[in-house]
């Protein structure tokens, strides 16, 4: 039994992630593309902004609540969508949910799930996000869309930074699948991981419960692996977005977002929200960090669409230096990732436990008792 009272950071999480999650899951949750400049410069760009302390001001009564598209949150925070997350623990985008949903801030259920939009809506039974690929396949697109209507989704998150894949050559190297193929060298990974392996065999789910029984011809992994490759869409453009609106008719909140000219096209397109993002690192390697793209989008954006920042966020600092560079929100992935293959749902919710407090601290020590009084004026000028 882990002692998550001894876990106080988001690197604890990850150091037993590590140790627990098979090689190539915990590879795909923590790796980027190509040279990972990108990947890196997320975290470390964020960690240049320094803070002004401030003190002998009243901090005796704070709040980190805040509202994300005009629903209460505990946090100015929402729990990315995010792959094959129940391969970092056995039902783990069921676990991610409920955890999420007991703390008080939003989850979102990626489309290359393993939990299904079903599984999500009947064992979590609370309202949560549902994250959209534009697949050449425009009619199971609409039939996602569907589903997540049928599950009572309360805003769609569609992804405009995949339409081509990028390379990340761990996962290549690692030969990635899911479930892991009975490999030599995969079977003598698995046999160090025996806590992963015994949820694992508890559950069913373990292939892309969104795509598998609801695509035509989709009926093993062979099938599965082809279909995925073929298609994410190299055709998505702005009126697929706006048609998008149309089918979906609720929030919409648009992934994907590094440019002042493309934030502009958010907006133009029906966007509630959009979100500054390189997609972790993964796809464009050379593109700036979230936290570098983010006071540009801001400036370009008019009131009425929220911004929001996914990216390096590692800690609670890293929320209150985007939330002082303009962002409304953020999204975490890889912290809440490590969290779950760490411990489950008790990882998840510690790891929300970790960024809270240190949010909670940093305003104090800011010396601001709400997030409302936040802005750039807590930062160093020229950090």
């Amino acid at each position: 039994m882990t002692n998550l009272a001894r876990i106080t950071c988001i690197k604890d999480l990850e150091a037993l992630a590590k140790r627990r999650v098979p090689t190539m899951f915990y590879d795909y949750a923590a790796s980027g593309s190509w040279t990972e400049q990108t990947l890196r410069a997320n975290e470390a760009d964020f960690q240049r902004l320094l803070f002004r302390q401030r003190v002998a001001i009243d901090i005796a009564q704070r709040s980190i609540r805040s509202t994300l598209l005009g629903n209460p949150v505990a946090m100015p925070v929402a729990l990315a969508p995010t792959g094959l997350t129940g391969m970092q623990h056995a039902d783990g985008e069921i676990l991610a949910a409920r955890a999420a949903h007991q703390f008080g801030v939003p989850f979102t259920l990626s489309t290359m799930s393993i939990c299904s939009i079903e599984d999500i809506a009947t064992h979590v039974q609370q309202p949560f996000w549902f994250q959209l690929y534009v697949m050449r396949d425009r009619e199971f697109m609409r039939r996602l869309i569907e589903r997540a209507k049928a599950a009572q989704c309360s805003a769609l998150v569609l992804t405009l930074d995949l339409q081509v894949m990028g390379q990340r050559h761990l996962d290549i190297k690692n030969g990635l699948s899911t479930p892991p193929k009975p490999t030599l060298r995969n079977l003598l990974n698995l046999a160090t991981r025996p806590r992963w392996c015994l949820n694992m065999a508890r559950t069913s789910r373990r292939q892309f419960g969104n795509i598998v029984g609801h695509v035509t011809g989709v009926t093993d992994m062979s099938s599965l692996a082809s279909w995925t490759a073929e298609q994410f869409d190299p055709s998505l453009n702005w009126d697929d977005v706006a048609r998008i609106k149309d089918l979906w008719g609720g929030k919409l909140i648009l992934k994907g977002i590094l440019d002042p000219e493309d934030a502009e096209l958010a907006v133009r397109h029906g966007a509630d929200a959009i979100v500054v993002s390189n997609h972790g690192g993964r796809q464009l390697d050379g593109a700036p960090s979230s936290i570098q793209a983010l006071p540009s989008v801001v400036a370009a954006v008019k009131q009425g669409t929220e911004v929001w920042l996914d990216g390096g966020i590692r800690s609670g600092q890293d929320v209150l230096r985007a939330i002082a560079l303009g962002a409304r929100g953020t999204m975490i992935g890889r912290p809440f990732l490590y969290g779950l293959g760490a411990a489950g749902q008790a990882g998840v919710t510690r790891c929300l436990e970790i960024i809270a407090k240190e949010l909670d601290l940093s305003l104090a020590f800011c010396g601001k008792t709400s997030l409302d009084q936040v802005d750039s004026s807590i930062l160093l000028k020229n950090s």
